[in-house]
């Protein structure tokens, strides 16, 4: 019975970027582009992987300052406009789940959570990157800030990734890979999993996670451990 099941009734909480899905080479090539078509020079992918995360507007901002311009505000809408159609049309191009990804979130279903997407990209990008991904039919939710209101850091976009999944935080576990995905989970009184591979300028042990994993396939006993068996 579905009830029986360790994690029946609990919800886990995923960023996106960085965390489920390598997508710094489109993004990173995306703002390249851009870069290009502004005579800027490109940055290198390794260098670059750490802009993202806070939201096209950012990146933008970070990697015109990065090659050694300013983002001037009277062109900020242009530039963010040219960059989302170029990233919508390539958006899967080199992205791909992260090593284990796809069975540990099979893992987590089979034992009875839910799943959920708390991203700062926007709501139909991220849809549209879980589709290419054949990914979006594992989730109960996506909710990025457009359908939040609201935006990482701020608890109040968690907290509605996880309503919008039927859940409750008080049997929540968020994972991601970041200082927005942390501030989140401490705002909301989730426990918190860091990834030890993702897009962050501050250490994920620096963060101080509940637990800090290095591959997939560490993350459904990490949130046995977190949630304990839920009660019918």
């Amino acid at each position: 019975m579905a009830a029986d099941r360790a994690l029946a009734g609990a919800t886990v909480v995923f960023d996106l970027d960085g965390t489920l899905v390598d997508t710094a080479p489109d993004l990173v090539g995306t703002l390249n582009e851009i870069l290009r078509q502004e005579r800027l020079p490109p940055l290198p992918l390794e260098a670059a992987r750490n802009l993202i995360g806070h939201g096209a507007r950012r990146q933008l901002e970070r990697g015109f300052e990065a090659a050694g311009a300013r983002l001037s505000a009277d062109r900020e809408g242009e530039l963010f406009d040219r960059f989302i159609a170029h990233y919508r049309a390539h958006i899967a191009d080199e992205s791909r789940p992260f090593p284990g990804a796809a069975p540990a979130l099979q893992a987590l279903i089979a034992e009875g959570a839910r799943l959920a997407i708390c991203t700062n990209k926007p709501t139909d990008l991220a849809t549209a990157l879980l589709e290419a991904l054949d990914l979006q039919r594992l989730f109960a939710a996506v909710v990025g800030p457009d359908a939040a209101r609201a935006r990482k850091p701020d608890p109040r976009h968690l907290a509605a990734a996880v309503a919008a999944a039927g859940g409750a935080l008080d049997r929540t576990v968020m994972v991601g890979d970041a200082s927005t995905d942390a501030e989140a989970a401490r705002g909301a009184g989730v426990p918190l999993v860091l990834v030890s591979f993702g897009y962050t300028e501050i250490a994920p042990a620096e963060l101080a996670p509940d637990v800090l994993i290095g591959r997939f396939e560490e993350l459904p006993g990490a949130c046995l451990r977190l949630l304990g068996a839920c009660s019918a």
